[in-house]
């Protein structure tokens, strides 16, 4: 098939076009109604007036964003429906998320995540996590958003660059206007796109293929029904351990401590809203998780005998699910359109919630401070939009640096291991570990990034890579390689020969940087010694005692007096 005969329609572009508007008038909407963002309590936080469901949704959208779409669609098919066993992590990791950490940040009231640091410690951990967490967001965004510039390339005549640049555009733009009520309400709009792209997907594709029961035998005979992988070494790429224990570390670092998912639950009025809406979260997440995974058995039952990559047709698996729907669904106009729209959708919400919290992280922690609170309101709004606009920029900008990851999924969860694996040790040793000290904790977040970044890029450049389940191209119009490919046989997931620190799974990333950074900071505080009595609204709720009322003393000797819960 020639990827260059398939544009899209006229009707295909005006519904891509059409979602890009409403976005758009969704933050016109919120600027000029409500309070109007007269504050900085309204524009990163909504006045804490937003309603559960919307906030579930964009939790959800944040980061089940276009990688999700396009990198578990490609997972499956590649590798079968393993992968869905993370599921079982988001059930253990949504009760630790909303009853260890999320508690502590409701009742500080806090608008960075990282000013709850500088109360436990000192404002050197604050600042240095900050910085850490800012440009894990920015290079994270970069994916994000090249993700479906990549999937609209692979099926129109658009330059890839020229879809960046657009859509980069309308996101930074309502997002700058309309403050987090338009992004969380954007959320929700794309949010419903995703889910219809995907069954749209979902039926057309199973229709074309004759039932449910002929893609279930295709993944079965193909030996992609491959649920459960009880191997426990560490280094096999996926099975049941890496994907449930090392998933419930990924996980809580994304809605546990992480100052994107934080901030949105902290527009909710109560606490109890909160959690209610992150329980709701885990289920829409789960939702989208299974109809994707389902979607790559779809697209796999299509291509089963005339694989799209073998043939050289498209050059990457996360392009799959587009050249599907250019094959499968471009005689149905406006069809194609909505799935596109609906990519984008995903790549939306992510890099609006993204740039949000980076301009409260950056308002917060980085401004704020040098004028001890001498401000203005006006000035503080304005200095928020300049911030959302200036990142929404770098976002485009740095794209780029997208091109040069390997495949979209597993260079997203490396990403969040590296980073998130530390970041989710500071928050432990701060609110459950009473014992740890600044000194302490800082060095072994330092060791453990250090660690990280050592094994992440060594799995980037030098690790096995995967070997796919066995395809084949027996029925390809222009079949070039039938006699090898038909008589591939079933190969197994890449089982690493080579016991290289580089071959560790990518899903024990967070894992493994968590535990050496937090035994670390055990251990070199309990050898430096002289911790002061921690108060009890920096712990965690289960960990508080109901003598220790005093106040905290940090390590640069200076009291901050806290209201106890």
């Amino acid at each position: 098939m020639d990827l260059e005969k398939n544009h899209l329609s006229v009707i295909d572009y005006t519904v891509f076009g059409l979602m890009l508007v409403i976005s758009a008038l969704i933050g016109i909407y919120y600027k000029l109604s409500g309070g109007r963002q007269q504050t900085t309590e309204e524009y990163l936080l909504a006045n804490k007036q937003m309603s559960v469901i919307p906030v579930a949704f964009s939790l959800m959208a944040s980061f089940m964003s276009a990688i999700t779409l396009l990198g578990v669609t490609a997972e499956i098919y590649m590798f079968g429906i393993e992968f869905i066993i993370i599921n079982i992590s988001y059930i253990i990791g949504t009760p630790i998320a909303g009853l260890i950490f999320l508690p502590v940040f409701y009742k500080l009231k806090v608008v960075s995540i990282y000013e709850y640091l500088e109360k436990r410690f000192n404002r050197t951990v604050r600042i240095t996590a900050s910085l850490v967490f800012t440009t894990q967001m920015i290079v994270y965004m970069s994916i994000v958003l090249y993700a479906p510039a990549l999937a609209l390339s692979a099926v129109t005549g658009l330059s890839k660059w020229t879809a960046i640049i657009s859509v980069g555009f309308v996101c930074t733009l309502y997002c700058t206007i309309g403050g987090i009520k338009a992004v969380i309400w954007t959320d929700v709009f794309q949010s419903i796109l995703m889910f219809t792209a995907l069954i749209a997907i979902i039926i057309k594709g199973t229709v074309d293929v004759g039932g449910i029961d002929v893609v279930w035998h295709r993944a079965l005979v193909s030996n992609r029904l491959n649920l459960i992988n009880l191997d426990p070494n560490p280094f096999t790429r996926q099975s049941l351990w890496s994907l449930t224990i090392g998933g419930v570390f990924i996980y809580v670092s994304l809605y546990g401590v992480n100052q994107t998912q934080v901030q949105r639950l902290l527009t909710l009025k109560s606490l109890r809203k909160s959690q209610k809406a992150l329980t709701i979260s885990w289920i829409l997440t789960s939702m989208l998780s299974l109809i994707t995974a389902f979607t790559g058995l779809v697209i796999f039952a299509n291509f089963w005998k005339c694989d799209p990559l073998l043939e050289n047709e498209i050059l990457k698996s996360d392009q799959l699910m587009p050249y599907f729907v250019m094959k499968s669904l471009a005689t149905y106009p406006g069809l194609p359109g909505l799935i596109i729209a609906g990519i984008f959708s995903g790549s939306l919400s992510s890099v609006s919630s993204f740039v949000n919290s980076l301009a409260a992280v950056s308002l917060e922690d980085y401004i704020k401070p040098h004028f001890r609170d001498r401000l203005s309101q006006k000035f503080e709004i304005i200095a928020s939009k300049i911030l959302v606009m200036f990142y929404g920029c770098l976002c485009v900008s740095l794209t780029v640096l997208a091109d040069q990851m390997p495949a979209i999924l597993q260079a997203s969860l490396i990403i969040f291991g590296v980073v998130g694996g530390p970041l989710l040790m500071l928050f432990t040793a701060g609110m459950c570990c009473p014992g740890c000290n600044s000194f302490g904790t800082l060095i072994g977040f330092v060791i453990s990034l250090i660690v990280g970044f050592w094994i992440g890029i060594g799995n980037v450049l030098f690790a096995s890579k995967p070997i796919p389940l066995s395809r084949s191209t027996q029925e390809c119009p222009n079949n070039m390689f039938n006699n090898l490919t038909s008589s591939l046989p079933q190969q197994p997931l890449n089982q690493n020969n080579s016991f290289s620190l580089y071959n560790l799974s990518y899903m024990w990333f967070s894992a493994f940087t968590f535990t050496i950074g937090l035994i670390i900071a055990i251990i070199l505080s309990k050898l430096k010694g002289n911790q002061k009595p921690v108060n009890n609204s920096l712990l965690t709720p289960l960990l508080r005692s109901s003598g220790n009322h005093g106040i905290e003393i940090n390590d640069t000797n200076e009291s901050i007096k806290l209201n106890n819960f």
